[in-house]
């Protein structure tokens, strides 16, 4: 599957994660660890650092050549990485949808980075990947999150009690899901 880059906001491109990119989102996830902290959950010391990344990288790229994960990254122009966005269980079949994820640094808040990338990367999961629908889930305090869903067409599906442990506990979320289209899936 082929992912083409692009700029998403000045300065700033999304594209397909590398294997190259173990050190640059090792430093974006130490730089922003307590920014991500209330959001994610807790990860061993070993995840900070370029052989953890690394390591996930291989995974995620192991998926992505199976068609079952797209795992974008956010590139500022000075190559630092400020932000990941990934669809992942991608299935394909009669139900043809995903999972989105999405993080953006402190420092490139409000600049509607999220906003852009979540747009562009619906319109990879419709016209490259063949989806119908991607899903999404929120903490139910994470407001910025949900507004940025909204502002791009997702709906407000359901909350799901203790849906994630995220920050050390099981947590509440906000489901959203964002129908793509309704044509027939290819045979």
């Amino acid at each position: 599957m082929e992912i083409e880059s692009g700029d998403i906001a000045a300065g700033v491109t999304l594209r397909l994660l590398t294997r190259t990119d173990a050190g640059a989102l090792s430093a974006a996830y130490v730089d922003n660890r307590d920014h991500l902290r209330p959001w994610e959950p807790r990860r061993p010391e070993s995840f900070f650092t370029e052989a953890g990344q690394r390591e996930r990288i291989d995974g995620l790229l192991r998926v992505f050549s199976e068609g079952r994960a797209v795992p974008l990254v956010f590139q500022a122009a000075d190559g630092r990485i400020v932000g990941t966005i990934t669809l992942t269980g991608i299935v394909q079949g009669p139900f043809r949808s995903s999972s989105l994820g999405y993080w953006v640094a402190a420092d490139q808040q409000k600049r509607g980075l999220a906003t852009a990338a979540v747009e562009r990367v619906c319109r990879i999961a419709r016209d490259t990947v063949g989806l119908h629908r991607i899903e999404a889930s929120t903490l139910l305090g994470n407001t910025g999150s949900q507004r940025v869903l909204t502002k791009c067409g997702f709906e407000p599906i359901g909350m799901a009690p203790k849906y994630l442990h995220i920050d050390g506990q099981w947590r509440d979320c906000r489901l959203f899901q964002r129908i793509l289209h309704d044509h027939d899936p290819a045979l």
